[in-house]
């Protein structure tokens, strides 16, 4: 449930930040990967052993190199990779990182 709520959100800010011209192509890949990694990931559990849930089938597929598995992971990683980018791009405070004790500043 909170997987299926997080890419929905995910797709409403994606097609937002298209519509504000904001990390475009980003955002239409990200689009692209929220609506397809749902339906790829769907059709191939359909095949999974008993007792075996979806994550734990994900993991199995990947050990042995399945491609759709592949794109999966890639397209989660590009997801997050991409709320970094949006929330950096439309934070409205600065960032204070502590380095060794000195706080440098990260301005946007």
């Amino acid at each position: 449930m909170i997987y299926y709520l997080f890419l929905f959100t995910t797709l409403g800010t994606a097609i937002y930040s298209v519509k504000n011209k904001k990390v475009k192509g980003l955002s239409i890949l990200t689009i692209v990967f929220t609506i397809t990694i749902p339906i790829i990931c769907l059709i191939n559990s359909i095949e999974r052993m008993k007792g075996l849930n979806e994550f734990k089938h994900l993991v199995s597929q990947l050990q042995q190199g399945a491609y759709w598995s592949i794109y999966t992971i890639i397209g989660i990683l590009h997801i997050l990779l991409w709320w970094v980018i949006f929330l950096l791009k439309n934070m409205k405070t600065d960032i204070f990182i502590k380095v060794r004790g000195v706080f440098i500043q990260v301005s946007h």
